[in-house]
């Protein structure tokens, strides 16, 4: 979590949008750290993340994700998720992930 976290401040803009598939997007690095903390909160046992592929261009960056997690609500996790971050200025202005649910 504490790594993870690091880079979301180094890396995620103030003005930030992170969207989950079709689902609303959270706006705002506080309510984004807010999520992030939530989420992290909830792990119950961490196997691994890994990145599979990633892609690199003129303000976009794509990545795909391995996860495997334990988490208090959702249960065993197990899966592959695609990252898509646009930058502005060195840091990421909006990211949107896909997966299957």
């Amino acid at each position: 979590q504490g790594k993870a976290m690091d880079a979301f401040e180094k890396y995620y803009h103030q003005d930030v949008s992170m969207q989950e598939n079709e689902n609303p997007p959270t706006l705002g690095k506080k309510k984004n750290r807010e999520r992030e903390m939530e989420f992290f909160d909830s792990i119950v046992e961490f196997r691994g993340a890994k990145p599979l592929k990633v892609s690199v261009g003129e303000g976009i960056s794509m990545v795909e994700w391995h996860y495997d997690y334990s988490h208090k609500d959702w249960g065993d996790r197990n899966y592959t998720q695609i990252s898509v971050q646009e930058w502005k200025n060195g840091q990421i202005i909006r990211e949107k992930f896909y997966y299957n649910s």
